[in-house]
């Protein structure tokens, strides 16, 4: 008897790792599912040779300021990923606001519910945008006559 549940499948662990026996660590159903979100939403398009459209368009806001304005583009950049690669979810709502801790953080709070179930699920992905304090000094060359 085939379980409800069997089309969220099972695949690769995300971050991958090694289990106890020396393999790679798997995961199953709705685990998988919020992984597959993370490697969406971590993947920029054009980075994977074989399926250059799949990502997510969030890295093109990496030297944006972190505001309002880039917090909403982040959330339809992450809304449009979402609905496009992962067909097991359904109801995806994203917002984002910059952390108040991390000048440079966006969290990003994504809710989605899992195509056939009524539970509302969430996870947060944190992203991070360069500031201009990242920005390397320019440095004086070193005067070797002593002038002053």
């Amino acid at each position: 008897m085939s379980n409800d549940r069997d089309f969220l499948g099972k695949g690769l662990r995300f971050p991958v790792s090694i289990n106890l026996n020396g393999g790679v660590s798997s995961s199953a159903l709705e685990e998988n599912v919020r992984q597959s979100i993370f490697v969406v939403l971590g993947t920029a398009p054009g980075e994977r040779l074989s399926r250059p459209d799949f990502g997510c368009q969030l890295h093109d806001l990496m030297f944006a300021p972190n505001n309002t304005l880039t917090a909403a583009r982040a959330e339809i950049y992450c809304e449009e990923a979402i609905y496009k690669f992962e067909p097991r979810v359904q109801k995806v709502l994203c917002k984002a606001a910059p952390n108040t801790d991390e000048p440079n953080r966006l969290d990003i709070r994504i809710e989605y519910m899992i195509a056939g179930q009524n539970n509302k699920r969430n996870l947060v992905f944190p992203f991070y945008l360069r500031t201009e304090d990242d920005e390397p000094v320019p440095v004086a060359p070193n005067d070797q006559n002593g002038a002053q």
